[in-house]
């Protein structure tokens, strides 16, 4: 299956991201941050977010063509199975990180603001399952200068959506 681009506005991705949330009831609240700051590690040591409730969004890529891509989110103590667990997810042979042109095209986000909102409707989208034990989760907003915290149980609302056990392995 082909992921075709995203239809949405790189100029107005919070406003969208919102929207979209918005019309599927999700509860979340707005942090706004430096785009500078952005990165998981800086974003979580300035602004004392626990990197545990912290929840880093990676496309992942087939390497076939015509490539197929995932959504996935993982905790920031974690890093993700891409080599295992997502290529068998993805029923695929060879996948890889998509590079930061290729997640910019698919999903109209920069790196350091991609969320699992707003995404292609086809695109599938896999959360590491323990994430759902923590009271709340920080996950990009769209654009590098916001975060969103929401309730883990929010997630159920996403069209795509899977909870996968050992999606992330622990550092």
């Amino acid at each position: 299956m082909e992921v075709l681009l995203s239809p949405l506005d790189f100029e107005n991705i919070d406003t969208q991201v919102h929207a979209w949330m918005d019309a599927r009831g999700i509860a979340y609240e707005v942090m706004p941050c430096d785009p500078d700051l952005a990165d998981t590690a800086q974003f979580c040591e300035h602004y004392g977010i626990a990197p545990a409730a912290s929840g880093n969004t990676i496309v992942v890529a087939t390497k076939k063509e015509p490539k197929d891509y995932v959504a996935c989110v993982v905790a920031a103590t974690s890093k993700l199975d891409v080599n295992k667990r997502v290529r068998k997810l993805m029923g695929a042979r060879k996948v890889s990180f998509a590079s930061a042109d290729e997640t910019r095209d698919l999903t109209g986000m920069l790196i350091g603001g991609v969320t699992i909102f707003a995404l292609p409707d086809q695109l599938p989208i896999y959360v590491d399952r323990p994430l759902m034990d923590l009271e709340y989760i920080w996950v990009g907003g769209g654009s590098r200068s916001s975060k969103l915290k929401l309730r883990p149980t929010e997630l159920h609302k996403v069209p795509n959506l899977e909870f996968i056990e050992d999606l992330g392995i622990a550092f």
